[in-house]
């Protein structure tokens, strides 16, 4: 039988022209597979080994090494560590201890079964190598031929491999049929996968930014660049570009001549309007080139909640929200800022509130009048935090202030300040450690649910996703996500 064996890894690699080591590794597996049917009352671990030379082959039980507090969980093939050093005293946890199986005749079955497994595994070996292959070129782009429909998704022959365009990743109403030519963003590899290994996207962003970069040379030659793009998938998207070289315009390079450039990308995604922005590191000009064509009338900025508050006039109101909100969603994604488009009103009347509510917050912790409050606010003070911790010669320069009742509203505020950070303290220890733990946990978040009563995982778990939103003040997804973590030992 060995020389048969030398025979078939011979004819095997030719003909499938994969190197004789795969088909020596899948020989061994096959054999091994085979000998554990042998053992059919029992789940035992079978190594082989095929000497590459003459053909011949050993087979082994072998049994893991596994601490003695862990026990046996899987006896079959598992030894403790105490029992296995009767044997090698030596022998370290994590190693094995193998003994040699006599020869068996493996039955009139096995050549057939075996040369399934190695076909099988030589399947797997080629498909990988043509994977490889593909991942060598590091293509972000790969055009190809629509093969077949799986289940709602597209399959894309792409030279020798194939790539999976999943329904969700098609631009909506596109139909694709058999024998069309496609053109897709390379999303991601999963090798989980049993077919196609290549997951391929018509919809992500990145998709429009490797278009432009095809269509325009100025990108490859690094003269221009494209810092974010967001899509609506077959209506409308944004990309934001940006030059150092002072001679060349931007977004007319990306245009093209007669719009030549950015019509070739629209034609490849299906009519998708592109919006060519302007680039800026002032988040707040960026922002008001995001909105184009609504003109802006003023922007308010808060750094803390990474928001702008965008007052357009009535006129340009429709037009900065767009259809559906889609203007201000795409300037939205496009930014990385959250945008609340107001008209001149809506934004006069929040600053109000928002005047009101810094000013009751400083006659009820400072012990302050309105007048003394609204000269604060006037002043560009917003928390008490400042005022404890501004220079004093900020506050002497207040002509309504002499220098007692500067060192008193210090006074004052450092002792709100430093009574809060003890109250803070005293949330945080009463927390159970555990919560502290929890995925996506931190402390601020857990000082405020310790100050609403909950201080254990599964107190949390038991809050609903809304009462935790007032609660905590977070959005929904990160309120439902930890929930579902705190709960979860409760499944385990």
């Amino acid at each position: 039988m060995s020389r048969e064996i030398l025979l078939l890894v011979d004819a095997l690699a030719r003909e499938k022209s994969v190197p004789k080591e795969i088909v020596f590794g899948a020989l061994e597996s096959a054999l091994a597979s085979a000998t554990k049917r042998l053992f059919a009352e029992e789940d035992v671990e079978i190594r082989v080994a095929v000497d590459r030379e003459t053909g011949e082959y050993d087979a082994f039980r072998r049994w893991h090494v596994v601490p003695d507090e862990a026990g046996l969980q899987e006896p079959g093939h598992q030894i403790i560590l105490s029992d296995a050093r009767d044997q090698i005293a030596d022998i370290e946890v994590d190693e094995y201890i193998e003994e040699q199986l006599p020869r068996q005749d493996l039955g009139r079955r096995f050549a057939q079964d075996t040369k399934q497994v190695i076909l099988q595994k030589i399947r797997d070996a080629e498909r990988e190598q043509l994977l490889a292959e593909f991942l060598a070129r590091n293509d972000s782009i790969v055009n190809g031929t629509v093969k077949r429909m799986d289940k709602g998704d597209v399959i894309i022959e792409i030279g020798k491999i194939e790539a999976r365009l999943p329904r969700s990743e098609m631009i909506p109403k596109e139909n694709l049929r058999i024998g069309d030519r496609a053109r897709a963003f390379v999303a991601k590899v999963d090798r989980t996968l049993r077919g196609p290994q290549v997951i391929v996207s018509r919809t992500a962003p990145e998709f429009l930014m490797k278009l432009f970069e095809l269509e325009v040379p100025e990108i490859e030659q690094g003269l221009l660049q494209i810092k974010s793009a967001a899509r609506d998938p077959g209506v409308r998207a944004k990309i934001a570009v940006w030059t150092n070289d002072r001679r060349i315009d931007p977004i007319g390079t990306c245009v093209g001549m007669r719009g030549s450039r950015v019509q070739a990308v629209t034609n490849e995604l299906g009519g998708e309007r592109v919006d060519i922005v302007l680039w800026s590191d002032d988040p707040a000009q960026f922002v008001i080139g995001a909105l184009a064509p609504a003109n802006v009338s003023s922007i308010v900025v808060d750094e803390d909640k990474h928001a702008m508050d965008v007052v357009v006039d009535e006129d340009n109101l429709a037009i900065a929200i767009g259809r559906s909100g889609q203007n201000v969603r795409l300037a939205s994604e496009l930014t990385g800022w959250q945008i609340n488009i107001m008209t001149a009103e809506e934004s006069s009347q929040k600053q109000q509130v928002e005047r009101e509510a810094i000013a009751n917050s400083f006659i009820q912790s400072l012990d302050v009048d309105q007048e003394v409050a609204d000269i604060l606010i006037g002043e560009g003070f917003s928390s008490v935090e400042e005022i404890a911790y501004v220079p004093v010669n900020e506050l002497l320069e207040i002509s309504a202030f002499d220098a007692d009742t500067v060192e008193e509203l210090r006074t004052r505020a450092r002792n709100v300040v430093l009574t809060e950070a003890i109250k803070r303290e005293e949330n945080l220890d009463r927390a159970d450690k555990s919560l502290l733990e929890l995925e996506g946990m931190d402390t601020e978040l857990a000082i405020k649910l310790a100050a609403g009563g909950v201080r254990t995982r599964d107190e949390l778990g038991d809050l609903g996703v809304d009462e935790l939103v007032e609660m905590a003040q977070i959005d929904e997804a990160r309120a439902s996500a930890l929930i579902m973590a705190a709960r979860a030992h409760w499944f385990a």
